[in-house]
């Protein structure tokens, strides 16, 4: 049976009950969860008498693999335990020699390696011996389906809770990009009003700078249901707003909605329920949409959509377009995906 990979939270979750392991090696294109569990580790497991003496913190770039041995080799100065991290550890040179120091590590050490943007190779030595006395973890990119359940959960683990609008609302202006997601998402609960723990359209508006009625949400609402007057009253709104609504990220987003719209039709199973599984999303209300756009588009039309909204990219680009703006690009396009 193949070891269940730990989650982020199931490793926060060991080290808030002080339960250390003696290397961690954090690694991925995410580079989010990579900080999160580095700087936990950084500014809890040692007091702040403890780190003058027992904490280093080095780069890759300025070390070799034999320094960071000799460093977790050492023991700590009146603690319990002593934490060398590695930033930029994809770029120290000779990494898999370590394979031979954690073949029998220090267990008052704990080490700390971040490789971003990159993963180790699982095959090697150095991968096997890391699984063997602590932690291998892989921070994956997010899929833009998976982005609502992070929203709402970084807003629990605050202590407040967002409308489902909301949460589509942040999504869509903000992308995947997770430290920025969850800067704005700090700077929303500070802004908030007192006592009221309920993110609500209209507090994203104000604070975040999205519409809550112009924005590509909307958009996506009043496609899926034909509204003609609303979706031209948007993409009034972003000719005139372009700064705050580019061209690329509407068409990204609405390749992403029909792309998945597409798939949705092969689902076993036409129910939320079914459709939510399917398409890998959080909940079930998000499949309401999909369930809303099957019943106004087939799957020929859905197909020809998806090859408009790709000629609208290469035109906004300049490809075979010399004179046209983006606001008759995305007019020329709603008006093939609503005909």
């Amino acid at each position: 049976m193949a070891k269940q990979e730990l989650t982020c939270e199931d490793i926060l979750r060991e080290l808030r009950a002080k339960q250390y392991r003696p290397v961690y090696y954090l690694m991925g294109e995410e580079p989010y969860y990579i900080d999160v569990i580095a700087d936990y580790i950084e500014e809890h497991v040692l007091t702040e008498t403890e780190k003058e003496f027992n904490q280093t913190v080095v780069y890759g770039a300025d070390v070799d693999v034999a320094t960071i041995i000799n460093a977790a080799k050492r023991y700590p100065m009146m603690a319990e335990h002593q934490v060398v991290i590695v930033k930029e550890a994809q770029a120290v040179r000779g990494m898999d020699e370590l394979a031979y120091y954690l073949q029998k590590p220090l267990m008052s050490t704990i080490l700390v390696l971040c490789h971003k943007h990159g993963a180790l190779d699982r095959r090697k030595k150095l991968a096997v011996e890391i699984e063997k006395t602590g932690v291998l973890f892989e921070s994956k990119k997010l899929k833009e389906t998976q982005l609502p359940g992070f929203i709402t959960n970084y807003l629990k683990r605050k202590g407040f809770d967002i409308d489902p609008k909301a949460t589509s609302m942040m999504a869509e202006f903000v992308g995947t990009d997770l430290s920025r997601m969850a800067g704005e998402l700090e700077k929303l609960m500070i802004t908030m009003p007192k006592g009221q723990t309920r993110v609500t359209p209209e507090q994203i508006e104000q604070n975040i700078g999205v519409s809550k009625d112009y924005n590509n949400f909307e958009l996506r609402a009043a496609l899926v249901e034909k509204d003609v007057l609303k979706a031209n009253r948007i993409i009034k709104y972003f000719e005139d707003n372009p700064k705050n609504n580019p061209i690329q990220v509407t068409l990204s987003l609405l390749f992403g909605f029909f792309s998945n719209l597409m798939v949705a039709y092969y689902a076993p199973e036409k129910s939320e329920q079914g459709i939510a599984s399917y398409l890998g999303l959080k909940s079930p209300w998000q499949a309401r949409e999909y369930l809303a756009a099957m019943r106004r588009y087939g799957g020929v039309k859905t197909m020809q959509i998806i090859g408009d909204i790709r000629q609208a990219d290469a035109m906004s680009k300049g490809v075979g377009n010399s004179s046209i703006g983006n606001g008759d690009i995305l007019r020329e396009l709603v008006f093939k995906i609503l005909h």
